[in-house]
């Protein structure tokens, strides 16, 4: 391939991430049925929010590192935070795929708020997926003027993902059925 080519593919991976991942934690979420994987499954919650605890510090310790020009230890964190991201997703589907959703049992103001987190936490964890991905494929083809200008929208996106994230957990925790 010439090097036009491998951009144009690279680009057109990522718009079929960006879609094909949303898709198929919807279309799994979604099934009539739920897979019989065992009872370990009912840990994954708890799994689930020290992994996004875990992304939420790698994110803000790579800001931290940038900010003090420790490019190195930036791309470390980052990658770090990168692979937590794809292990959140994993643990994710097999959770919802295998367990009934957990209502939350809450009442009153704090019903609201817990409801506000999860949907924009929903909404924006899909925006995320393309923002990251560029993210990555600009700061890996050394393309750092684009990677500067993408990561100004990528990185508060993708904290307040992980943060909202443990929050969440942390506020419907109580009801799990274990």
């Amino acid at each position: 391939m010439n090097e036009t080519v491998v951009p144009k593919v690279s680009l057109l991976w990522i718009k079929i991430f960006s879609v094909a991942i949303p898709l198929a934690v919807a279309v799994l979420l979604g099934l009539p049925y739920k897979l019989s994987l065992g009872n370990w499954v009912y840990e994954l919650p708890h799994a689930i929010g020290v992994v996004n605890t875990l992304t939420s510090l790698a994110l803000v310790g790579a800001f931290i590192a940038i900010k003090k020009q420790n490019v190195v230890l930036h791309r470390k964190l980052n990658s770090t935070a990168f692979i937590l991201g794809a292990l959140f997703l994993v643990l994710y589907v097999l959770y919802h795929a295998s367990a009934n959703s957990t209502p939350y049992g809450g009442e009153g103001s704090v019903r609201y708020l817990y409801y506000f987190l999860l949907v924009s936490h929903i909404v924006l964890s899909i925006g995320v997926v393309p923002l990251v991905l560029l993210a990555f494929y600009y700061a890996l083809n050394g393309m750092i003027d684009r990677h500067k200008k993408i990561v100004k929208y990528t990185f508060p996106i993708w904290l307040y993902v992980s943060v909202t994230g443990v929050t969440v957990y942390l506020m419907i925790s109580p009801y799990y059925a274990f």
